[in-house]
């Protein structure tokens, strides 16, 4: 039998209660163009470029019982080949920094948290 199910990733899903703030921040943080238009919601992709997952951003709109608990853990990690530009983007925004800089013999990463305190980490490999 064939397995139904797909060896890939389509989309990361970011959980979110600002629809509209996180739009414009994420895309700020990744250098994207923000689609105009009102977002209502519940969800918005940010291209992550061909053959790549996309980021979901979901804000429950339709969901009234819903309540976002941030993870205390990385949803998944962003790649740069400058760490420390990196660093200084994410700082720029203002975000959370839950770990400064750590470099170790074959990466250097830094983990921060977005508006809603979802964790994020940033990856450089050495090669």
């Amino acid at each position: 039998m064939l397995n139904p199910i797909h060896n890939r990733v389509d989309t990361i899903f970011v959980h979110v209660t600002n629809l509209e703030r996180s739009i414009r921040w994420y895309s700020v943080l990744l250098g994207l163009e923000v689609r105009e238009g009102g977002y209502i919601g519940p969800v918005y992709t940010l291209d992550m470029g061909l053959g790549r997952p996309g980021i979901t951003l979901d804000n429950h709109c339709f969901d009234l019982n819903y309540e976002l608990i941030p993870s205390n853990q990385p949803l998944f990690n962003l790649s740069t080949s400058d760490i420390n530009a990196a660093y200084h983007r994410v700082k720029e925004l203002e975000a959370d920094i839950v770990t400064e800089i750590q470099t170790y013999p074959d990466l250097s990463d830094f983990t921060f948290k977005d508006p809603d305190g979802n964790m994020i980490m940033v990856c450089t490999c050495f090669s």
